[in-house]
């Protein structure tokens, strides 16, 4: 989480024109600290302080899903705290939709749920493009019953299965 929010902070003061004192002042002070970097509460603020200013900030995170289910809560609840301070920022997520619940439990307050759902035709005839091209450069390697097994675990795996 720590990697993530600095990370975020970084890009925002790459771009600002000088980098904030107090940001520069907090990561001295964090390398002269006994070798320990800065916490999760001191890297929000810093990030909440940096970005205020900016008139719209738009985070996109991808794959909330995936992050580890011990931090995703933490990675929310860090999201919902900028939200709450910075209310120039926009904040796109995307997950599965097995996440639903935590989202909703973390950022409920102006949260618009946009469902997406993958069309299976369009799977299933981007893989079998796929597979038409690699079979020309090796004919007769993949039998028909090889590439409907194929297709067919694909669109289970897109469809959550």
């Amino acid at each position: 989480m720590v990697n993530m929010m600095g990370g975020l902070l970084r890009q925002v003061a790459l771009r600002a024109a000088t980098i904030p004192s107090e940001i520069k002042s907090a990561f001295d002070e964090s390398k002269h600290g006994a070798g320990q970097g800065l916490r999760l509460p001191e890297m929000l603020k810093l990030f909440i302080k940096a970005i205020i200013s900016i008139d719209a900030v738009y985070l996109c995170i991808d794959a909330v899903d995936e992050v580890l289910r011990k931090y995703r809560s933490e990675l929310l609840r860090a999201f919902r705290q900028i939200v709450q301070d910075a209310p120039n920022v926009r904040l796109f997520l995307t997950g599965r939709p097995h996440i639903r619940g935590e989202l909703d439990n973390h950022l409920t307050k102006g949260a618009y749920i946009v469902h997406i759902v993958a069309d299976q035709g369009d799977i299933a005839r981007y893989v079998s493009q796929i597979i038409e091209n690699d079979n020309d450069l090796d004919p007769g390697l993949m039998t028909e019953d090889l590439k409907n097994d194929i297709i067919k675990a694909m669109l289970e795996k897109a469809s959550g299965m």
